[in-house]
């Protein structure tokens, strides 16, 4: 039985080649800036699901939410549950982040800003319902992504650094 000596060397035909060259193709399937756009999307759209079936019209939220955040939402600290204080303000506040923070987060503007603050209420979501955390751990690691890396070319984040020396 031979073994073929250039196995585990760098060449073109070792195995370190072959890797290289299957992480090449894979890096070539997911460019930074599509990752970038996907991310986005991926932790806009719950955010959005969520705050869009909160409203009745312009500025008006429906019943539901607002009995929501009156009754059945509870923070769950040590102690607790506890109910949301201001239920009122609470409801409104998060139905309207829910629209405006994945809307800039899609267009790409203000882009670390809107996913910090999808962070913030996923702490909250957190708090509110822990048994999903596995759900909110994705956005949470979707939201300190896009924190880390920004909204990547394909954003008005991007078009506007450029434009501007």
């Amino acid at each position: 039985m031979t073994v073929h000596k250039d196995i585990g060397n760098a060449g073109p035909s070792g195995l370190r080649g072959l890797f290289e060259r299957a992480n090449r193709l894979i890096a070539g399937v997911a460019p930074p800036s599509l990752t970038q756009l996907v991310l986005r999307i991926g932790l806009a759209v719950p955010f959005w699901r969520s705050g869009i079936n909160k409203w009745d019209g312009f500025l008006q939220l429906n019943d539901v939410a607002v009995l929501l955040f009156n009754s059945e939402f509870k923070l769950h600290l040590p102690g607790g549950p506890y109910p949301f204080p201001a239920p009122g303000i609470f409801a409104f506040a998060a139905a309207s982040a829910e629209i405006v923070l994945p809307l800039l987060l899609v267009v790409g503007l203000a882009t670390r800003f809107a996913a910090l603050g999808l962070l913030l209420m996923t702490l909250i979501v957190q708090l509110t319902v822990p048994e999903g955390w596995p759900l909110h751990v994705t956005w949470a690691a979707m939201a300190l992504g896009i924190m880390a890396w920004g909204p990547g070319r394909f954003s008005l984040d991007n078009l506007l650094t450029r434009s501007n020396p």
